[in-house]
Order: C-alpha cells, then structure tokens, then sequence
C-alpha cells in the first residue's frame, strides 16, 4: 500500500477503523460487575485486589455508571493509547469511563486486531493521530481512531495468523517464565548470603548471643545493636533548579539511576517544576518511604534531584561503611521487620508469581529511625562487604544473562507479531497444522513481572 502502512499482501484490504469497530456506551446500574483494567503489558484483565478481598481494587466511592464490556470487546485507555494501553477482553465486566469500549464488526478477528494495534507501527500510528500538545496529555478520541486506516487480511486468513501468534506466544511466554523462576531462585541464593552476613558476620565459629530482635535472632557476642537513626543521618537539602535539573530516578530493578537512563516503565516522570524535590549525592543511601518494605532502596552514585517522599541517609561516623548499611536494607527479613511501621500498610505475596503487591503508606522518618540493626565495627562492616560483593558477583552475572536472554525473546516476540499481523511473514501453509493454544491461561498469567505505573483510569474521571 505505500505511506506508513508499508506493503502488504496484494490480497488484503485496507480499511478505516470506522468500518471495522462500532464505540459502546452501555452503562453498569449496579457498579456489581467484574471490574477490568487494560495494561500495555497484558491487555485487558481482572482488576482484583491484592489482599484477597472482594471488593473492586479503586479508590471510586461507586462503579455505577461505568463502561460495561462484553467478551471480544476491544478496551481502550484514551490518555494511554499511544503506549498499547489497549486490549481486547476475555471477560465480562465494567472498565473505568475514562476507557472507551468497542464491538468488531464481522468481518474482524477480534483478537487479529488485539496484536496489530499493539503493534510498533501503529502505536507510533496513533501516537501520531492522538490529540494534545505534550505526551503526558496526549488523548486519542474515537473520532480520530476511526480515522486511522487498517489492515484487514481475508476472516479466514485473520483466523490462521491468531492461532499461530497463540501457539508461538505461548511457547515464548513458557521460555520466558522458566528463565523467570531461575532468576527468583538465584535471587533466593543472594538473599541469604547477604542474610548470613549481615546479621552472623564472617566467622562461623564466633560466639553468639540474642539479639532480642525477632528478624535478627542471634548475633555475634561482641556486635552491638542501635537504633538506625544513632548510626544514620537523614540529610535533607531541598533541590534548587539552578544547582541541577537532573532527575534521579529509583526502582527495585535499576536501584539509583539518572532518568534518561532507566530501562523499565513507571518511576518519576520528567517535570519543569523540581522546586519541591529534594538532592541525592553519590554515596546517600535512598529510601523510597512508599515502598521502602519491598526493598525500593538504592545506594546512590550521581547528583540529582529525587521524589520528595525519598529519604537520603549517611552514615554519621565517618569510618563507616555505607554499603554495609545498603545491605541491611537489602535484607529481605530486615525489609519485614518494617511492616506495620506505616500506618495501613499493607503487602500481599501473590500465590502464583510470589509478587509482593504494595497497598502503599508512608514510613515517617522516626519510625524508621527506631528500627534496631546489628552494628559491627568499621572493620567488619568492611569485610562484610568485601564478602557480599565476592559472593553475589556470580549471581549477579546469571541473573543479567538470564536478564538479557528474556529482553531478547522479548524483542523477537514483537519483531514477530509485526511481521505476522501487517503480512510480511505468510503464516497460511503453518498455521492449520499447530495446536490450539489456552489464550486464557497465557493472559491469565502473563510473564512480566513488570508493573504498570499508576492508573490514570477511574480515579481520574470519578
């Protein structure tokens, strides 16, 4: 065809969105239906809460009134459009009103359409077709999605391409979570050498005696115990625009990072306004106060701006060693100790991934400085972190293998789907003869373990 759309098969047609979706606008009157997120992840799924309960996950005091969507119904987020926040559902419920929902007509693949506008070339389509000025405001309205044009292959031949998208997703999603279940266990083989050393030290053979600390149990004799606030400083300086417009950003994954370099989703967005961000200097340890018992902590080395809900921490004696500090918040057991310290707080391991979920609330800073943690001498606290970094070294090298082999199937998973869906790979002689895959249980349970940032969904337009 030419133009953005590129060449397609000869035997395809392309068509307006307009002739292909019809917009619903059926409303929920009891707000008792299943309520539905859309991701850029995973498309369409349940909205459930973390702790088990039955109540919807939101914040909106009713869900009546919301969008109701039938299976095969395609999902969109208007405000994340242009990032594949879009899908098309498996389930019956209601989606927030700032969503907009729509029916296929006949001669639509519902789920064809599921991995085609999800696809590279037109997201930046409709990136492009999205109405706003800057991207964090960017909207796409149905009158211009309408307008976008698409690909629309024979309904037989739309058939085949879902079935051997189904089929090979379903093999690389099994890749990737065998390769995600070795991470998690050399992630367990980190954890506890960074517990032993950390509350046993080095020597096996030292005398030990109670801690009277629960997550830390016995010590050695000659260790002693504080309060975390009588062996670290909180240092506050609020930023000045002038002295940097460098944003730090913190995440479980990266650790300290500047911004521009963070390789996963959510986190700080860039602003103009850094007035009431605080400063990170290389060597504070930052503490995510939200998120600190998850471990959202990070050693910095870069100058920079940072969320004024992080705290910035130093050792106050200067023989000190602030990587033996890092690691006790890296502790897993350590990490546990903090629950309950915010008022409501609450985090639910999840059964199938072991994800933790964060209902988040603050750690004020006096909470925090209470916590009681081992205090070994300046010497120690030296070959302790000699010891970790020694020992975590191979981990940490299969982890980033590991790592780097799932962004690679990744990448082949999107080149493929692009190929696939706008024609450039014929699927036709392979497909018929490929099982049947379990769409279900491959959206049910979907590899990454990334998280979206916030919703901009229900609570934005109750």
């Amino acid at each position: 065809e030419g133009g953005w759309l590129g060449l397609a098969p000869a035997h395809w047609r392309v068509r307006r969105l307009k002739y292909l979706l019809s917009e619903r606008d059926t409303r929920s009157t009891s707000g008792k239906e299943q309520l539905l997120r859309v991701s850029q992840y995973t498309g369409v799924t349940k909205r459930q809460r973390a702790d088990g309960l039955e109540e919807p996950d939101t914040r909106a005091e009713s869900l009546v009134g919301y969008k109701v969507v039938q299976p095969q119904d395609l999902v969109i987020n208007i405000m994340l459009a242009w990032n594949g926040s879009m899908g098309v559902s498996l389930f019956d419920g209601i989606a927030s009103p700032a969503y907009c929902v729509y029916k296929f007509a006949a001669e639509a693949h519902p789920w064809f359409y599921h991995n085609l506008l999800r696809c590279p070339i037109y997201k930046q389509r409709i990136k492009a077709m999205s109405t706003g000025v800057v991207e964090s405001r960017l909207r796409l309205y149905s009158d211009d999605l309408f307008r976008i044009e698409a690909l629309l292959p024979p309904p037989e031949e739309q058939a085949l391409i879902v079935r051997f998208l189904d089929h090979a997703n379903g093999r690389l999603e099994r890749a990737i979570r065998a390769k995600r279940k070795v991470i998690a266990l050399l992630n367990e083989q980190k954890q506890a050498i960074i517990h032993r050393a950390v509350t046993r030290g080095l020597d096996p053979a030292a005398p030990l005696k109670p801690s009277g600390i629960p997550w830390l149990g016995d010590i050695p004799a000659h260790w002693e115990v504080q309060p975390l606030g009588r062996v670290l400083l909180e240092r506050k300086e609020n930023n000045d625009p002038i002295k940097t417009k460098n944003i730090l950003s913190l995440s479980l994954h990266d650790g300290v990072v500047p911004y521009a370099e963070k390789t996963r989703p959510g986190g700080n967005k860039a602003k103009d306004d850094l007035s009431a961000y605080k400063l990170a200097y290389p060597g504070d340890i930052v503490v995510n106060s939200m998120n600190v018992v998850v471990g959202s902590v990070g050693l910095s080395r870069y100058f920079g701006a940072v969320s004024p809900v992080y705290y910035m921490l130093r050792p106050r004696e200067a023989g000190d060693f602030v990587e033996y500090f890092d690691a006790i918040f890296h502790d897993v057991a350590f990490q546990r100790s903090l629950f309950g310290l915010g008022n409501g707080i609450m985090v639910i391991q999840s059964k199938s991934s072991g994800k933790l979920n964060t209902i988040r609330m603050r750690i004020p800073i006096g909470k925090l400085n209470r916590v009681e943690i081992p205090y070994p001498s300046s010497s120690e606290q030296k070959a302790i972190v000699s010891a970790i970094a020694k020992e975590t070294e191979p981990v940490n090298t299969a982890i980033t293998r590991l790592e780097r082999e799932i962004a690679l199937l990744r990448e082949y998973r999107t080149r493929l789907v692009a190929d696939v869906v706008t024609g450039q790979l014929d699927v036709r002689p392979a497909a018929p003869h490929l099982p049947a895959s379990d769409l279900s249980a491959e959206l049910e349970a979907p590899e990454s373990d990334v998280t979206d940032a916030p919703d901009q969904d229900e609570e934005a337009s109750t």
